[in-house]
């Protein structure tokens, strides 16, 4: 059978450091080159002192996984944001990007991108979202303001979210949006907390997440990443069908 789905991943990298304390950006391309995602919400992608550099090189990214990171036009050397970064595939036009700083007590941020293939249009946000849960409703309230109420652009949300629990703390954003959470990816050698979420617009048709799991992933990073195939029945186009 076929189906119109999107695969969509998000990523807590950290920085690349391992759980056996090396630094490994090769490990992290290969993991993320597995998920076999047609877009990428990497959180932690760039070093945290500055000159903020990232923590792979941009042809890097392309040469091992297939996808392509999206710019954004800050003056940094940083692949994104406040360490977040987009990658997508080669076969979307970027027709808008932009990225904020968020409120809090840490320095947040969040980045988004418009995508088009034709006439179809697609919005993925990126976020990285606070320790405090007081700090991450002022989050999810900032972002939920750049999304106007009605839009009808179809609209992913992926990140790490930081909130251990599955039944509060994120209240305003499923008023507009159904939370993808496949399980427990935190720690990635013994995980017991969903942290990573990937929330999705009405414009879909449904989606269904999992965490994706290897030898690599348990140790490329304390996370594993988040994977969700979400429909696009009757946003006809976008993507090309994945064959199930």
């Amino acid at each position: 059978m076929t189906s119109p789905l999107l695969r969509v991943a998000s990523y807590n990298i950290r920085k690349a450091m391992g759980t056996d304390r090396r630094r490994d950006p090769d490990r992290v391309l290969r993991v993320i080159a597995d998920l076999g995602a047609d877009v990428v919400a990497l959180q932690e992608a760039d070093l945290r002192l500055p000159p903020r550099r990232p923590v792979f090189l941009r042809q890097e990214i392309y040469e091992r996984t297939g996808l392509v990171p999206v710019s954004f036009e800050h003056g940094r050397e940083s692949l994104g944001w406040h360490g977040n970064a987009l990658l997508v595939s080669p076969g979307f036009q970027v027709i808008e990007r932009h990225h904020q700083d968020l409120p809090g007590l840490e320095p947040r941020g969040l980045v988004s991108a418009l995508l088009a293939q034709g006439e179809r249009r697609l919005r993925v946000v990126g976020v990285h979202l606070g320790l405090l849960r007081q700090s991450r409703r002022q989050q999810l309230s900032a972002l939920l303001e750049m999304i106007p109420p009605g839009e009808q652009v179809p609209t992913l949300i992926a990140g790490d979210f930081n909130e251990r629990s599955l039944e509060v703390g994120l209240g305003r954003l499923a008023k507009r949006f159904r939370i993808l959470s496949g399980g427990p990816t935190y720690h990635s050698r013994h995980p017991l907390f969903a942290l990573d979420r990937i929330a999705i617009s009405d414009q879909f048709a449904g989606g269904e997440a999992s965490v994706f799991t290897s030898f690599d992933a348990s140790r490329a990073s304390d996370h594993l990443p988040l994977v969700a195939d979400v429909s696009l029945e009757g946003i006809p186009g976008l993507p090309a069908a994945r064959e199930e």
